[in-house]
């Protein structure tokens, strides 16, 4: 028997009037924005920075230079719908009927018992599966097109389709018409108001909640590994983290993380951190933490990434441990990163410095991308490039929107259809609350990587790419080395990913997880999820490879564990941050991970603060840098580790190349804020704490950060223009009685006196409040009707 729907019960008038002037007054806000930054510029833009007019264009020329062939595809699809026609008249008669068409494996979007049940929804559900797939196949299956368009054209046919879905609109979801029905509409009210408050977060544009913000805080509930910040220059903080055991292997840990993220998807709970199971099981653990840049970092290129971040690392972990070797991991880009790091380090002859490297899902050679070869080519990056000029970096949403594309429907659609359909709160969840916390890059670093790694693809080339003075050749890296690699990656396919694993010249462990880019790398053993593969030396074609790998059930980790500690030296005592050769700065995670953009730190807040101004004590006691391994003279030594006043820094091993000019070209570049280095331990003692503190580098910061604030105080002046003819009517205004008066104020606080946006409070001041003889007045209304 069917389910009877219930009634609503009819609403409050108080609280719906509540509801919809705080409706009004977010309106107003959100107009003015809309405004003064129309979306559809930054859509034209879009479109014409991507070159999808060109694309499109071909597609189009393509299509119909061959006529027959589209008249195959219309009566393909012609086919298909005169089957769903008689399947749909059978369950209409109440007979059975096959389906035409059926959601792919993983399409969560007809979840719905009513997509299959009620024979109507499953018609439309299957009308548009079938539209749906013989559009994609006839714009797969167009030929002579070039190969950068057709990825785009390909690309950019699967979001319209997915945007068009029936999941995506009130009269054609059942689900959401249910909701409607059984609350009396107040599911839509709500999600209006989500709506509005995320338009009102991205400023006017849309900046959807995947998750409650709020219920997630860095060193509370997620990053919570017990650990100490030891080292910091412009570019990262280095974490160390307290030990597990009583005896560790020798030789420590240090992971590279991408710089497009942050470092704490190792560690986002206890029960699925990979960095606290690794102290469980008996490892020196320390992470590099990547800044959050901002318009100082603008001149920070791929070799100052390299410098001040992994080589700087491994300076101080040698300062902290005493140990001159580390295993090494690297994280996607990370891994990119510490791909170029392994071979700088062979042509140096310091190859010794790293026993073994680990990449966890890392592009080397990018000839196959995947779909992220859709947003980088060379017109692309050229607009990108001069967009990137007048800011000095490229803003982290840009980034976050570009792999949200990858999997729209998970990561767009169907946030869209829970908050602003069903009016339902976002779900607290940590990977999410990870994924919303997006990272900056730096102008010159990141259109360095797109073109010499994504379109040049010049670190696959022996000696085609040179990094801080040094030739890269990854054939040369003979380190042992372990390779992470994941099945349904849309980030980092993994076939691609093999084909960069042959690239080095060592011994190389290939393995293949399950899942994706995060599940199949965070993928705990307690968890019993997933599965993965090993084979041989990753030689030859990957489809070879697996055909002759070996399926394990569970996570890969614990096979790593086997793996690494082959190279751990034997056993110490624990090692206690702090304890070693470098003073605690501050507890983990430490200040620059815990800047996140879309709390409002903008401009200059996201810039580190050196140690100097932090913490001038530290600094006044700190001994001499350790001038064998600084990659420059000036104050880029700064930032590198020390040696205790007790301890004479360790001879450059003959072997050593000293750094080429160039290296110290680029590695002067690094900003003026970080405390200047002493020349011996000695006289860093004698300095004073007022020294230390350089109390003029806030001041630089404020400077910095100066031109930012008058620009939002200039938006009202702005809009007030086209409100004018409005102000002639008010003298109508003293006939609104003292409810009407209240909500007025609050309206025209919140919009800057814009034309439209005192439309949107006319209208519902009208639809909620009477004149004085209980009408609506006419001159109201014919204004309203203008507006």
């Amino acid at each position: 028997m069917a389910e009877t729907p219930q009634i609503p019960s009819p609403p409050d008038p108080e609280a719906l009037q509540k509801e919809l002037a705080e409706i009004a007054e977010k309106s107003a806000k959100v107009v003015a924005e809309f405004m003064e930054h129309p979306p559809q510029a930054d859509l034209a833009r879009s479109i014409e920075e991507l070159g999808l007019g060109e694309a499109f264009g071909a597609l189009g020329t393509k299509l119909l230079s061959d006529p027959a062939r589209l008249a195959e595809v219309q009566m393909r699809a012609w086919s298909d719908y005169l089957q769903l026609w008689n399947s749909t008249l059978a369950k209409f008669r109440g007979e059975p009927g096959d389906p035409v068409k059926q959601p792919a494996k993983g399409d969560n979007r007809f979840r719905n018992d009513a997509w299959q049940q009620n024979f109507v929804f499953d018609y439309i559900k299957q009308s548009y599966l079938i539209a749906a797939d013989h559009i994609q196949r006839t714009v797969a299956e167009t030929s002579g097109l070039e190969p950068q368009a057709a990825r785009k054209v390909r690309f950019f046919t699967r979001q319209i389709v997915d945007a068009l879905a029936p999941t995506n609109f009130v009269a054609t979801n059942p689900e959401v018409l249910k909701a409607t029905v059984e609350s009396g509409g107040k599911n839509l009210l709500d999600g209006l108001k989500h709506l509005l408050g995320d338009l009102d977060r991205g400023h006017g544009k849309l900046a959807i909640s995947m998750t409650d913000l709020s219920a997630f805080e860095l060193g509370r509930n997620v990053a919570t590994t017990p650990g100490q910040v030891v080292f910091q220059n412009d570019l990262m903080q280095l974490l160390q983290y307290d030990p597990a055991t009583p005896r560790v292997d020798r030789t420590p840990l240090l992971i590279c993380p991408p710089w497009i993220n942050k470092y704490y998807i190792l560690d986002l709970r206890a029960k699925n951190s990979f960095i606290k199971w690794a102290t469980d099981q008996g490892l020196t653990v320390f992470v590099i933490s990547w800044v959050n840049p901002d318009e100082r970092h603008a001149g920070k290129t791929f070799d100052d990434y390299l410098l001040e971040g992994p080589v700087a690392a491994m300076d101080a972990v040698e300062q902290a441990t005493g140990e001159k070797s580390v295993n090494l991991i690297g994280y996607c880009l990370g891994g990119t990163l510490t791909a170029c790091l392994m071979a700088w380090l062979k042509a140096r002859g310091e190859e010794k410095r790293v026993k073994s490297v680990t990449f966890f899902t890392t592009m080397i050679d990018f000839t196959e991308p995947g779909e992220l070869g859709v947003f980088v080519d060379e017109g692309i990056v050229d607009k990108l490039e001069k967009r990137m000029e007048a800011r000095g970096y490229l803003e982290g949403a840009d980034m976050a929107g570009t792999f949200n594309m990858l999997r729209d429907n998970d990561l767009i659609w169907s946030f869209v259809v829970n908050n602003y359909l069903l009016g339902k709160e976002p779900f607290p969840f940590d990977l999410l609350f990870w994924n919303s916390d997006a990272t900056r890059m730096p102008a010159k670093m990141h259109t360095f990587y797109l073109r010499n790694m994504y379109i040049r693809n010049l670190l696959a080339q022996p000696a085609g790419l040179e990094v801080a003075g040094e030739d890269i050749d990854l054939s040369t890296v003979t380190a042992p080395a372990y390779f992470i690699s994941t099945a349904e990656d849309h980030i980092a396919p993994w076939k691609s990913t093999f084909a960069g694993a042959s690239l080095l010249g060592g011994d190389v462990r290939f393995v293949l997880g399950g899942s994706g880019h995060i599940a199949g790398i965070v993928n705990p053993p307690a968890a019993q999820k997933y599965h993965y593969w090993t084979g041989d030396q990753p030689v030859g074609k990957a489809d070879d490879w697996f055909a002759r790998a070996t399926r394990h059930e569970g996570s890969w980790w614990n096979d790593w564990a086997t793996w690494i500690h082959g190279f751990g030296g034997g056993q110490v005592d624990a090692r206690i941050p702090g304890k070693g050769g470098l003073p605690v700065i501050e507890p983990a995670p430490g200040s620059y991970a815990k800047v996140r953009l879309d709390a409002g730190d903008a401009g200059a807040k996201c810039a580190p603060v050196s140690v100097a101004k932090s913490h001038p004590a530290a600094v006044a006691s700190a001994p001499a840098p350790v001038q064998s391994r600084a990659p420059t003279a000036g104050p880029a030594v700064s930032a590198r580790t020390t040696t205790p006043p007790t301890q004479k820094p360790d001879p450059e091993p003959a072997a050593t190349k000293p750094r080429k000019a160039k290296t110290d070209t680029t590695a002067t570049k690094i900003a003026p804020q970080l405390a200047k280095p002493a020349a011996t331990a000695k006289s860093a003692k004698s300095r004073t704490t007022a020294e230390a503190a350089k109390p003029t580098k806030p001041a630089k910061i404020r400077k910095l950060a100066a031109p930012a604030e008058p620009v939002k105080p200039a938006k009202p002046p702005k809009a007030k223009k086209p409100a004018a003819p409005a102000a002639k009517s008010k003298p109508a205004k003293p006939a609104k009685p003292p409810k009407t008066a209240k909500l007025a104020p609050a309206t025209a606080a919140s919009t800057g006196a814009g034309q439209a946006a005192a439309s949107i409070s006319a209208l519902f001041k009208r639809a909620q409040t009477p004149t004085d003889d209980g009408k609506p007045k006419k001159s109201k209304k014919k204004k309203a009707g203008k507006g």
